[in-house]
């Protein structure tokens, strides 16, 4: 049997997840803060004493085996004959873990909101038209096209550029 070696931080997290949060991980000592943080989960997780059941982390199988403690066991729920099948069925859909997606909203008010306005125009816009119009850099402009409108708006920009033009940004719909 092999003996996994933990740091002090890891231990106190993984130690404290076990008595007070049935497992999930959710306290880090005081002196750990964040970039810390993520060091420290990213390196349970390489070496899969954690995991991420979508919405928390969780101390996985290893976890408890690193710390020398046994897993709890789950409660399973056998469906008796005494159970109708939509009282079975609701059982089961209610134990699905909910999938939660995070909603990105734009004020009306904005340079973001009008930046936005300016590209789903039928002319579009060029870099230098959004920098005037918002006061910002042109790597500002391009870092919002790739931060804010891909990534977290899930918006597609697309872009032309006849000869002798500048390139022109547009909204694909």
């Amino acid at each position: 049997m092999t003996t996994i070696q933990l740091t002090s931080t890891q231990t106190q997290v993984l130690q404290h997840a076990l008595d007070h949060n049935s497992g999930r991980i959710n306290w880090f000592p005081d002196s750990v803060k964040g970039g810390a943080r993520k060091k420290v989960l990213d390196a349970l997780l390489g070496r899969d004493l954690i995991m991420n059941d979508g919405t928390d982390w969780l101390v996985a199988t290893p976890g408890y085996e690193a710390l020398g403690c046994a897993q709890p066991a789950v409660a399973t729920m056998d469906a008796t004959p005494a159970l109708t099948p939509n009282v079975v069925a609701n059982v089961a859909i209610d134990a699905a873990p909910a999938q939660t997606t995070k909603v990105h909203r734009t004020r009306d008010n904005s340079k973001q909101a009008m930046v936005i306005a300016m590209l789903t125009r039928a002319e579009g816009a060029t870099i230098q038209q959004i920098c005037a119009a918002t006061g910002w850099q042109p790597h500002t402009v391009r870092g919002t096209f790739a931060g804010a409108f891909k990534r977290k708006l899930g918006l597609t920009i697309t872009s032309t550029k006849d000869a002798g033009e500048e390139r022109v940004y547009h909204i694909a719909k």
